[in-house]
């Protein structure tokens, strides 16, 4: 289902046919740098991790990662979308794209398209974003959408602390 369309990207529900697809995207070294390796190594647990975690979002908060692909071909890119983690008192936004398709505003795109979305359709009020201390790459990006780095904050679970990222919607 189509959640969102903009200039050059269309945003829709990840599918179980998506599988493919995020498991390239799950298994990119950056992915797992920066977001960390959720152990999906084959077909069939791309399709599990869908189902429980997408799928899961859409039904039960009406939103989460959407499906990032390129209008006009259709190609998947990455992914963008929302999510309320349990550590989190806010509703985050967050992204991970395929690195050939970096360094193009697709990121901006889909981000701000999502930000616009969550206030409008979802009557978000605040956003936050988390990133690693080491992905400055991202910090950048969520700084030209308006967001303002708030401090760190624990990763659950892990021995790390996170940077967040705020901005009132």
């Amino acid at each position: 289902m189509k959640v969102l369309e903009t200039e050059r990207l269309i945003l829709r529900y990840q599918t179980i046919e998506d599988a493919a697809f995020m498991l390239e995207l799950m298994n990119d070294p950056s992915w797992i740098q920066y977001i960390g390796d959720k152990g999906v190594r084959t077909i069939d647990e791309a399709r599990d991790y869908i189902s429980k975690v997408a799928l899961d979002a859409y039904a039960r908060l009406g939103y989460g990662f959407y499906l990032t692909e390129l209008k006009d071909e259709g190609i998947p890119i990455g992914i963008c979308g929302l999510a309320k983690r349990d550590f989190l008192e806010d509703v985050d936004v967050g992204f991970a794209f395929l690195p050939r398709f970096w360094g193009k505003g697709y990121a901006f795109e889909a981000t701000s398209a999502v930000m616009e979305y969550a206030q409008a359709e979802l009557g978000i009020k605040r956003i936050v974003a988390i990133t690693t201390e080491s992905n400055h790459a991202s910090a950048k990006l969520l700084e030209k959408l308006g967001l303002h780095f708030e401090g760190m904050t624990p990763n659950a679970g892990k021995n790390e602390e996170l940077r967040l990222f705020a901005m009132n919607l």
